[in-house]
């Protein structure tokens, strides 16, 4: 079959990387891909190849789902999701036949609402931190319901900000000036309402399942490192690297996660109405050894995804496949043995300002990890293009073993600006399993 991946970060590079390893895929394109995604080989011998297309022309696409004769899409970003991409292909009769892997646009309002998310876990019994929602006309209101919390205090803009819509706040009224530069604009559109919550302490793990809409399988289990800089300290980032798996998600703690998080989450899909057929992200706190939800993603998470794919046993491709004849409970997909541990590189100054096109030299050296390209240009020369450019993923039979592949891996590649954390996976090693 031909299969189309959309997106061009670390995350599609991942997922790109693990279906090119199935043998039913013919063709695998990617757009707009990245210099690391059309590096890669099919089993059958054929490159994967990018095409120059951006994840929200509808119409473009169209054009290219046609001329490639593509049956399956794969929805890398939750952007396009949530403007509907599943449903403009449904809803064209030249495009039905197109098997999309992501949700319609009724699905990813768990992702493009957080308020929307929030009252679904409250009507379907989920565990969730307790809050409310104030729009633009009710900074006053908001004020009022800031002060009952202890803090930090945890802000959201309502919609989607490109990962910077969070924000957490020890001191009162700092909270309540954030508070009031989202609701008159901060984040545009995506902060004409705020949602404000309790913080949960405890231990954030990332959970993944990808489902056909009745049944489901668990994906290795991962937990990312937000924060800048080392001993999670600095602004939050998109991510500054993964581990997986994570210790104190046990078989417990697991079924705790079933029980009261995944399957009221499909059972409430359903009787919403939504024929869901996708990834979905789980974002968990740990509290104590109970989860609570802290926000879904309808797709899966970057840098998580680099470490999960390394882990991931069984043929991606057929299992989403089976997501159109809603038989994935028939297929082998399970978590490996192995430990991994990834690392991202970013631009000097990132998250704030910073600067790109500058070569990278030496990722040739690197023997024994992966590379995943999350902000690339160029051919012959590939050039820094993002804020996070490389994600580098080691497995090893332990933690430890893994983390050192990793970093060693990492040392090998250099560009001008160049910065990484240097403490990723060192408290969970402090864990015991």
């Amino acid at each position: 079959m031909n299969i189309l991946v959309i997106g061009s970060g670390g995350r599609e590079h991942a997922l790109v990387w693990k279906l090119a390893q199935s043998s039913l895929v013919e063709n695998l394109y990617v757009g707009p891909g990245n210099p690391g995604t059309s590096s890669l080989t099919l089993t059958n011998g054929r490159q994967v190849e990018n095409v120059a297309l951006s994840p929200k022309g509808f119409q473009f696409l169209r054009t290219v789902l046609i001329r490639y004769q593509i049956d399956m899409m794969v929805v890398g970003p939750e952007e396009p999701l949530v403007l509907g991409i599943n449903d403009f292909c449904r809803n064209d009769p030249d495009l039905r036949h197109v098997l999309v892997i992501g949700p319609d646009r009724m699905g990813a309002r768990l992702e493009g609402s957080k308020d929307y998310a929030k009252g679904f876990m409250s009507a379907y019994g989920i565990p969730t931190a307790r809050y409310r929602t104030f729009s633009t006309d009710q900074y006053e209101q908001a004020c009022l319901f800031l002060q009952t919390l202890e803090p930090p205090y945890v802000l959201k803009a309502d919609g989607l900000a490109a990962g910077k819509g969070v924000i957490i706040e020890d001191d009162p009224e700092k909270a309540k000036q954030n508070l009031k530069e989202m609701l008159e604009g901060k984040f545009g559109a995506a902060g004409n309402k705020v949602v404000i919550e309790e913080y949960l302490s405890g231990i954030e793990v990332s959970v993944f399942i990808l489902t056909d809409g009745i049944h489901y399988k668990i994906l290795p289990e991962a937990k990312d490192y937000k924060r800048i800089g080392d001993c999670d300290s600095g602004l939050n980032t998109g991510g500054m690297g993964a581990v997986s798996p994570v210790p104190f998600a046990d078989d417990t703690f697991m079924q705790k996660v079933e029980t009261r998080i995944i399957h009221p989450t499909l059972n409430g899909l359903r009787k919403e109405g939504c024929d869901y057929r996708g990834f979905i992200f789980f974002g968990l706190m740990n509290c104590q050894g109970d989860p609570y939800l802290i926000e879904y993603n309808v797709r899966m998470g970057d840098p998580e995804t680099e470490s999960v794919m390394l882990r991931l046993q069984g043929d991606l491709a057929q299992a989403c496949l089976s997501l159109g004849t809603q038989t994935l409970d028939r297929e082998p997909l399970t978590a490996g043995k192995n430990h991994c541990v990834t690392v991202v590189s970013v631009s000097g100054g990132y998250p704030g300002p910073w600067q790109g096109g500058f070569a990278i030299e030496g990722m040739e050296k690197v023997k024994d990890a992966v590379v995943f390209h999350m902000g690339t240009t160029g051919s012959s020369t590939v050039l820094t293009a993002g804020g996070r450019v490389l994600a580098v993923s080691a497995t090893a039979g332990s933690l430890a073993r893994a983390r050192e592949k990793a970093y060693r891996e990492l040392s090998r590649i250099s560009f001008e600006g160049m910065y990484y954390r240097k403490d990723i996976a060192r408290d969970i090693m402090k864990m015991k399993r």
